[in-house]
């Protein structure tokens, strides 16, 4: 009867960079994902079911950390998963390691970040700097509303309730 209640739709969010042609795909890649069938070309199909949030700025040291936690690697440093080989991104001793150093980075320098960053919250996946990532984050929510994935099959995070 209570199980309703854990149903709700999952919630991805886009932190996205308007200059940044992957981003800007990404973008239309998700925003087509739930305005028309998907997988496209396929018109007997339903299109996905989520709630798209889309930021236009990089996300907080603390979110950055849970994005961390959601890559398959977990061995992955920070400035590697989140910084950019763009010109203006330090390098060397000069390259940020912790989460909040590259959060005040990317507030002040938005181009040494890799876009787009594109996070399932309700699964527990994260995409950086990759579409692909994307494709695969719905791919897996397209598996789920066909009845292909489990609920139990999907990469849950341990929290504090679990």
């Amino acid at each position: 009867m209570f199980n309703s209640f854990k149903r709700r739709l999952p919630e991805i969010s886009i932190f996205h960079q308007p200059s940044s042609p992957p981003s800007t795909k990404a973008l239309n890649l998700l925003r087509s994902s739930i305005s028309a069938p998907y997988p496209p070309g396929q018109a007997q199909k339903q299109p996905l079911a989520f709630d798209l949030e889309v930021v236009e700025g990089p996300p907080t040291s603390d979110q950055m950390r849970t994005i961390l936690s959601y890559l398959p690697s977990k061995a992955v440093s920070p400035s590697l998963a989140f910084l950019s080989a763009h010109y203006a991104t330090p390098s060397g001793s000069e390259r940020p390691e912790g989460v909040s150093a590259i959060a005040n980075l990317a507030q002040n320098n938005p181009s040494a970040l890799k876009w787009p960053i594109v996070v399932d919250w309700h699964s527990g996946q994260a995409a950086i700097g990759d579409v692909e990532g994307v494709k695969g984050i719905l791919e897996t929510l397209r598996k789920r509303r066909d009845g292909e994935l489990k609920e139990d099959e999907v990469h849950q995070p341990k929290g504090w309730f679990t």
